[in-house]
């Protein structure tokens, strides 16, 4: 995945383009029963792209500015707990859900710390439109295929997968060009978690001692 592809996904969930361009959006939270999966997306996803186009300027000049926004936005839109379980894999299994909080933390922390500034930069004047919206099996939530379309006609194909959480749509993981948030880091994390504790592991997140790769290899 490219660097420009993780400030997609930290754009339209807000996670990646790089490795994640989580994405997006905001407005009042839409309950699950009062909005389908597809249309929270959209709505957030626009909302995100909007905001990021109109206070270019201030982000650009206050980087404290854009990381409150960011933050704020990964927070209300993304399932962290439930996504890190996921990322933590076989290495998650009998751990303490304090544990699995702190590193779902650090790994959101040292993203936001790698590219979050990148969204001042980010092109934020995309059209995005919904495929499909097709419910996971198992009742797991719900995968939402999306396109994000440039002036140039240019086409980034983004699947969420969202589930309901309390009443409110949260996105667990992020493909955009198929590649996926969760194994990308599945994937790049599975060596320390072998050699070392979840909570080791999540110290050296957020010492920087540990860094997160913009790439499905690990590269």
């Amino acid at each position: 995945m490219k660097p420009s592809l993780l400030s997609v996904v930290l754009s339209a969930a807000l996670l990646a383009s790089a490795p994640v361009a989580v994405f997006a959006q905001t407005a009042a939270p839409a309950t699950a029963t009062k909005a389908s999966a597809s249309q929270v997306v959209l709505a957030s996803s626009t909302r995100i792209l909007t905001t990021l186009d109109q206070r270019r300027a201030e982000f650009k000049s206050n980087p404290a500015a854009l990381r409150q926004f960011v933050t704020s936005e990964f927070n209300t839109l993304f399932d962290g707990d439930y996504a890190a379980r996921l990322v933590l894999g076989v290495h998650g299994r009998g751990a303490s859900d304090a544990d699995v909080k702190l590193f779902g933390q650090a790994l959101t922390e040292r993203l936001l710390s790698a590219y979050g500034a990148r969204l001042a930069d980010f092109n934020a004047r995309l059209k995005v439109r919904v495929k499909s919206e097709t419910p996971l099996p198992g009742g797991r939530g719900v995968k939402v295929d999306t396109e994000f379309l440039q002036a140039d006609q240019t086409v980034t194909p983004i699947t969420f997968y969202v589930r309901n959480v309390g009443g409110q749509w949260k996105v667990f993981d992020v493909l955009p060009e198929g590649v996926s948030f969760v194994q990308t880091f599945k994937t790049q994390f599975d060596t320390p978690l072998r050699q070392k504790s979840i909570a080791q592991v999540a110290a050296d997140l957020k010492a920087g001692r540990l860094q997160v790769n913009g790439s499905a290899g690990g590269n």
